[in-house]
């Protein structure tokens, strides 16, 4: 300890000049440049400081001399390069890898999630919840593996004391590259931000990606983008798995909520703006509170044939009947590639599950070397991270099971799926916490091409994996401060500028000359039937029962509540949009059919007389035909109560009126609602107070539809799967149409330059 002592008390003479000062911690070494930290590693780690000409660097794999990737006076990719250049074949195989989903603590959710500390669950374990899982320590020592997604945890601290035991780790290892940890979205006010945020966690709450599409404003999307990079810093988190930029050209679409809406123009110029938000610190370009941005879903997931997703066999297909593919690159082209911040292209990429029909082979575009190599390589010049989508290379056995997704190839052995994807032209893995299939993809590889030549195109993967981790600094600096992680998550300015976002995110469809109120009123809220409900695509299953659809707490702060509608001056709902199924019912293919369901939109069973007789896509290793059309069949509405409550509640109340609260996820049916109120106002999912404070009138809605609301379930069938705005919109009692752009304030139908602009 005393010799450690004299060692540093030399640095701080040597480089007193340089105005670098080193701050010795109780676990941590910090070098300070212009009162700020600038290199920082672990005390335990074995790393420490060298020099050229008294400027220090960090001794990152131990040699005692200054390597190229050391030196954070040369550009990221030159340090990449040298890197890169002295890796192994399995640690380059380990950078190819992205882990699975890891929750903080570690827990089980089946076959899906699995986690344990010194072999016990974590409840038995007396483990921290910010202490490593056993499968963590293997994938990072034995695995190489070094970029892992995190969904729950339990606070800001938790995160960001894991974050540092993961980079003390691997900090130790090697050539001390340090740990990329990614997230899914966590800001929104639902079921999948509590997935990916965890209960306990505070964090600012905003519009979905949908909603934030309703202010039809891209400088609010950028604000977003910034905020939302600060917290993730403070997380640990430098790779956000967003924005999904996918235009959501179907309206059945499962994932169409996480879409910034339909139009090609309005989701181009809201990815551009997401992107600089999240890349750009302070609009100067790569910082430290810049976040690397991985787009989604190459080359569009939206238009798959009867509004099926790809996250499963029956929904494999991406079809093109209007010949309107290239309009589906255009987030990507035009806006995340041609960003207006420093940083001048979103970091990464993902590939979508879906097999593109009549652009390349019949596989999933992950193993598409048509859609990434010809198209996005070379025609697009995109030189960044290709990701796959989670679990394409897994193995699968049924079209309707959640397992892997390798769509095309699906009778090809593990270690084949792996060549296939990196001959296609893709750099990593999602997923996959083993390096050996990629390491027996490379042997495939040398027996076709040679050995020079997969080691070359290794290193070419290699290289644009880790500009990414050199560009966020992560180098120099991985670690967080504990106490200004627990200060910057959710503080109240983040809080603030959430809310505000929430609010413009509203949209009012109707008002029959009920709001603003001029006074306090009393209201009844009737109690909503929630039915058990399948989510996560279809993972888990909700409870159901009956509730109130929105915090009675925060509804007596703006009204007086009456439990009588007699005694009520008005009467408030909240419901929520159709859910008519994912497409496929394992009873029907039981039943002598072949599986394949319409997807509902209305409340009210729907039978698929208009329907294709002939399907534009299909074959499968595990059906025995090809037709998956679904003409003749009908479907129910898990949540038709949602219908009966506004009818049964617009009777009782008589002429008094009726404000409903529906929560969307996709375009649904007005018509059977729609004429049984007087207030109608469409939330993405937002926290009740938001919307309290518009139908107090003390806010004033502003949010504009970022997609058509269809007129009837004809419509539905008839439009084109890849096509944006070709259905007959619904027209209301009071004959305004419910087309893209619509919305109202309290002066009427909203005509301003965002309508003018994008309409």
């Amino acid at each position: 300890m005393k010799k450690i002592f004299i060692f540093f008390a030399l640095i701080i003479s040597a480089c007193e000049s340089e105005n670098y000062d080193i701050i010795s911690s109780d676990n941590f070494i910090t070098v300070e440049r212009g009162n700020a930290p600038f290199l920082k590693f672990s005390k335990l780690s074995g790393v420490s400081i060298i020099y050229d000409k008294s400027i220090p660097f960090k001794d990152l794999n131990k040699n005692k001399k200054l390597d190229k990737y050391e030196d954070w006076r040369l550009s990221s990719e030159e340090r990449a390069i040298d890197l890169a250049s002295k890796l192994s074949l399995n640690e380059i195989a380990g950078l190819m890898l992205y882990s699975s989903h890891q929750s903080l603590p570690g827990r089980s959710m089946g076959a899906w999630m699995s986690s344990s500390y010194n072999g016990l669950p974590f409840e038995q374990s007396n483990a921290l919840a910010s202490d490593l899982t056993d499968e963590q320590k293997k994938f990072i020592t034995e695995d190489n593996l070094r970029h892992i997604l995190i969904t729950s945890v339990d606070s800001p601290e938790v995160a960001a004391i894991w974050s540092n035991n993961v980079q003390e780790l691997s900090e130790s290892l090697g050539f001390g590259i340090p740990v990329n940890v990614s997230s899914d979205p966590r800001h929104g006010n639902d079921a999948f931000a509590l997935f990916n945020s965890g209960e306990k966690q505070k964090i600012s709450i905003w519009p979905s990606t949908l909603g934030l599409a309703a202010s039809f404003d891209p400088s609010l999307m950028k604000k977003f983008g910034e905020i939302a990079s600060i917290e993730y810093r403070a997380l640990g988190i430098t790779t956000a798995l967003s924005p999904q930029i996918d235009i959501a050209t179907d309206p059945r679409w499962y994932r169409f909520d996480g879409t910034m809406g339909e139009d090609v123009i309005l989701s181009t110029d809201l990815a551009r703006a997401y992107v600089d938000g999240f890349q750009s610190t302070n609009n100067h370009g790569w910082g430290k509170e810049s976040v690397n941005a991985m787009i989604k879903h190459w080359p569009g997931g939206g238009s798959g044939e009867g509004g099926r997703d790809g996250h499963f066999g029956y929904g494999a297909y991406a079809i093109y009947p209007a010949n309107n593919f290239e309009n589906h690159l255009k987030p990507f082209t035009e806006g995340a590639f041609k960003l207006n911040g420093q940083t001048k292209k979103a970091s990464a990429v993902m590939p979508y599950y879906t097999v593109s029909l009549g652009y390349g082979d019949r596989v999933g575009s992950g193993f598409n070397k048509y859609l990434i190599t010809d198209i996005l390589r070379n025609k697009f010049n995109y030189d960044g991270v290709l990701c796959t989508d989670w679990a394409i290379t897994k193995d699968v056995s049924s079209v309707s099971l959640m397992q892997g997704k390798s769509w095309g190839v699906e009778n090809f052995s593990e270690a084949e799926k792996h060549f296939l994807a990196i001959d296609a032209g893709m750099d990593q893995f999602g997923g996959n916490d083993d390096y050996v299939p990629v390491v027996e993809a490379y042997k495939i590889g040398v027996e076709k091409y040679g050995e020079e030549y997969m080691r070359k195109r290794f290193e070419k993967s290699a290289v644009r994996l880790l500009i990414n981790i050199f560009n966020v600094g992560l180098f120099e600096n991985p670690y967080l401060d504990i106490d200004q992680s627990k200060q910057t998550v959710g503080n109240d300015s983040f809080v603030k500028e959430g809310f505000n976002a929430q609010l413009k995110s509203i949209v009012m469809l109707k008002n029959s000359d009920v709001l603003p109120f001029l006074n306090q009123k009393k209201v009844y809220v009737p109690k909503r039937y929630n039915p058990p409900t399948k989510i996560f695509f279809g993972m888990m299953q909700t409870e159901g029962g009956y509730e109130y659809p929105i915090d009675m707490e925060t509804i007596s702060k703006y009204f007086q509540i009456v439990d009588n509608p007699e005694d009520a001056d008005f009467a408030l709902l909240g419901i929520k949009d159709p859910d008519g199924g994912n497409g496929y019912d394992t009873d029907d293919l039981k039943n002598g059919g072949n599986g394949y369901m319409p997807i509902n939109l209305q409340y009210s069973d729907y039978t698929a007389t208009n329907a294709r007789e002939k399907s534009l896509s299909g074959g499968s290793p595990f059906e025995d035909f090809n037709n998956r059309s679904y003409k003749g069949k009908t479907i129910k509405t898990n949540n038709y109560s949602d219908m009966t409550l506004v009818r049964d509640t617009k009777k009782i109340m008589g002429e008094k009126p009726v404000i409903l609260v529906l929560e969307v996820s996709r375009p649904m049916v007005m018509k059977e609602i729609e004429l049984y109120t007087d207030v109608l106002l469409i939330s993405t999912g937002v926290e009740d107070k938001a919307l309290l404070e518009i139908i107090s009138g003390k806010v004033e809605p502003s949010g504009l539809l970022p997609f058509q609301m269809p007129a009837n379930m004809e419509t539905v069938e008839s439009q084109f799967e890849d096509m944006s705005r070709d259905m007959i919109p619904h027209v209301d009692k009071n004959g305004n149409k419910y087309d893209f752009a619509f919305g109202m304030n309290w002066s009427g139908v909203i005509k301003d330059h965002r309508v003018k602009k994008y309409k």
